[in-house]
């Protein structure tokens, strides 16, 4: 099975930018990685995704332009850069992915596997 470890979060300030990073260990390889997030008294949302080797990725209207996922051909660890941060941006953001196909990536039950999340606080 698959392990997921989130790190990279802080606080920031408006306009700003921040990397978070998700370690992927154990068997086999997901064949995609998404990154979500969920702001207090929100739904959990979709962020971001990627085929992890054909590296097609897709992005919420929210973030796109200015959030960027990605993974270094050969390494096992998933990337989202996310630059000119706005005080939406806020929030718990989880780590997630699949070993087999599990349907559309914006519901979150079509995802086997989840980090335990990393904090983002964006002040404006």
């Amino acid at each position: 099975q698959v392990q997921l470890v989130e790190s990279g979060g802080g606080s920031v300030q408006a306009g700003g930018s921040l990397t978070l990073s998700c370690e992927v260990s154990g068997d086999p390889y997901p064949y995609r990685v998404g990154w979500f997030r969920q702001a207090p008294g929100k739904e959990r949302e979709g962020v971001a995704s990627m085929h992890t080797r054909r590296h097609e990725t897709l992005y919420a209207d929210s973030v796109n332009g200015r959030f960027s996922i990605s993974r270094a051909n050969g390494h096992k660890s998933v990337y989202l850069q996310m630059d000119n941060l706005k005080p939406e941006d806020s929030g718990m953001y989880y780590c997630a992915a699949d070993t087999v196909y599990g349907g559309v990536w914006t519901a979150l039950t079509s995802w086997q596997y989840w980090g335990q999340g990393t904090q983002v606080s964006i002040s404006s």
